[in-house]
């Protein structure tokens, strides 16, 4: 098994971005958590010692500095976690040009923008961990979310192909499709559909175990779905 030492997540906020942090520093990593709004980071922080970085992922200059910054602080990050995302719903004649441009912009652009930069310092190393965040959208396209699909779907690509890519050069690339909503402070399932919604600890468990998979039977993707959730 590999040995992981610092974390960076991109996106973070209070469902698995929180549960992912509670784990990662149970497992003795360091952990750094980047978003737009680090205000809601704070509780967070607290109780995981975890360290805010304020950050747009779909700028090119705010990505790189944000690297520079997370260096400088806990050190260089050998895994890399992208959860940002970001959607605009509507009939597809009525979508807004700007509100579609911004979707790819944040849940596909950024996510190569982060990846690059985690890519670049891992591969002296020849180690290190970069997992994607997708969705159901990452395999299907719903009626009046067209600009999610292309997000997830181009970050599902880009995944594959840096699969691919980087492997032979020890970086272990994976892509996570979260079929199903996922529990959060704000969001629980009704009472009479119990374990209808992932838990976002589970799902970090999963994440730990791609983590710890030997290189030699290395997992690229993997779904993950309540058991309510249709196929």
């Amino acid at each position: 098994m590999e040995r992981y030492e610092r974390a960076l997540i991109v996106g973070a906020g209070e469902g698995l971005s929180a549960s992912l942090t509670r784990l990662f520093v149970r497992q003795g990593l360091r952990v750094g958590l980047a978003a737009r709004d680090t205000g809601k980071l704070s509780a967070l922080c607290r109780e995981t010692g975890a360290q805010a970085f304020a950050c747009d992922a779909s700028q090119p200059d705010q990505v790189k500095q944000l690297f520079g910054q997370v260096e400088q602080s806990i050190g260089t990050p050998d895994v890399v976690v992208y959860n940002a995302s970001a959607r605009a719903r509507g009939a597809f004649a009525d979508l807004v040009a700007a509100d579609v441009e911004r979707t790819l912009a944040v849940s596909a652009f950024g996510g190569f923008l982060v990846a690059q930069q985690a890519v670049q310092r891992m591969l002296p190393k020849k180690r290190g961990a970069i997992l994607l965040t997708g969705a159901s959208a990452s395999l299907k396209g719903y009626a009046q979310s067209a600009p999610f699909a292309m997000g997830k779907f181009a970050l599902r690509g880009m995944a594959q192909s840096m699969a691919r890519e980087l492997a032979p050069s020890g970086i272990h690339v994976a892509h996570f499709v979260i079929d199903g909503a996922i529990r959060n402070p704000g969001r629980i399932e009704p009472a009479d559909r119990p374990d209808s919604m992932l838990d976002p600890d589970a799902i970090a468990e999963s994440y730990w175990h791609v983590l710890s998979q030997p290189r030699s039977a290395w997992t690229w993707e993997i779904e993950l779905r309540p058991w309510t959730e249709k196929f």
